[in-house]
């Protein structure tokens, strides 16, 4: 944060919270927030990100820091299990499907509207995994995660369509990020992440039925991945047809059982309300 007068008001609630003997309310919090405001005349109203960023700096024993920054940690349910989500976005592309629903919005990849926090973030960092992978850990930090354990969700559209070697470079970059420093491989970057601060124990892939064959598998299996998102939306061949889906219900039996004998966690995506009704909806969610 620039010193500023934001960055003043930061600084003193930041001094005033190390000098509490205990930890203030969070009405307290937010009445020295508004007196800080006031006095440096800050243009917006602080958040606890601005004032940990002061805490972290402060000379004090290393248990008081830990507590006021747990205490400062926002969005508690993001790192709740251990493990903190990392979604990033692969590049614009076309999609090999031509679904009639499909939004395709500008500067995003296909099934994307490019508003989403992911795609706003890739944007802002011209789609490049090692800084989107470095903005997100920043963030989670900034507001008092620990992202030790992580996993990494790549979203665009069907990231396998693309060529081996952008899906390699991609992944690559992102586990340089993780790792902080860049090696020459992925298979290295890939050992390397094993002692890494930042660790990578799950790698999701949202990709379709139809591009997930046995070869096509085993290629996102040497990226590392772990999960595999299917864009099932339905289970009707009919829909499908009038979707222009390209593709049919055994293309999702086949693939779920790829996966499946591949030893990956699967997720289906489902689209409720797709040309259908609630009861044809239920019967094709237990099927």
């Amino acid at each position: 944060m620039p010193d500023s007068a934001k960055a003043g008001a930061a600084r003193a609630v930041a001094q005033a919270l190390v000098r509490l003997p205990s930890l203030p309310s969070a009405k307290q919090l937010r009445q020295m927030k508004g007196e800080a405001c006031k006095k440096f005349k800050a243009g917006e109203f602080l958040k606890n990100a601005d004032i940990a960023g002061f805490v972290s700096g402060a000379k004090i024993p290393a248990a008081r820091r830990r507590r006021l920054l747990s205490f400062l940690k926002t969005k508690h349910i993001r790192s709740l299990s251990g493990v903190s989500v990392v979604a990033i976005m692969a590049r614009p592309a076309k999609c090999p499907g031509a679904c009639i629903y499909c939004p395709k919005g500008e500067d995003a990849p296909q099934s994307y509207t490019g508003y989403e926090p992911a795609a706003l973030r890739a944007r802002q960092n011209k789609f490049d995994a090692f800084k989107m992978v470095s903005a997100r850990l920043n963030q989670l930090e900034a507001i008092g995660h620990s992202p030790e354990k992580c996993e990494l969700i790549i979203m665009g559209g069907t990231f396998n369509s693309q060529p081996k070697k952008y899906q390699e470079d991609f992944v690559k970059r992102a586990f340089d990020a993780f790792n902080e420093k860049t090696s020459p491989t992925l298979l290295l970057a890939q050992k390397t992440n094993e002692t890494a601060k930042h660790r990578v124990i799950g790698l999701t892939v949202e990709t379709r039925p139809d591009y997930a064959s046995q070869s096509q598998i085993q290629e996102l299996l040497k990226l590392g991945t772990t999960r595999i998102e299917l864009g099932v939306q339905t289970l009707d061949d009919e829909i499908y047809k009038r979707v222009n889906r390209r593709h049919t219900v055994q293309d999702v039996a086949d693939a779920t059982k790829t996966c499946r004998d591949a030893f990956l966690k699967i997720g289906y995506h489902m689209m409720p309300g797709l040309f259908s009704t609630v009861e044809k909806d239920l019967r094709m969610f237990k099927q």
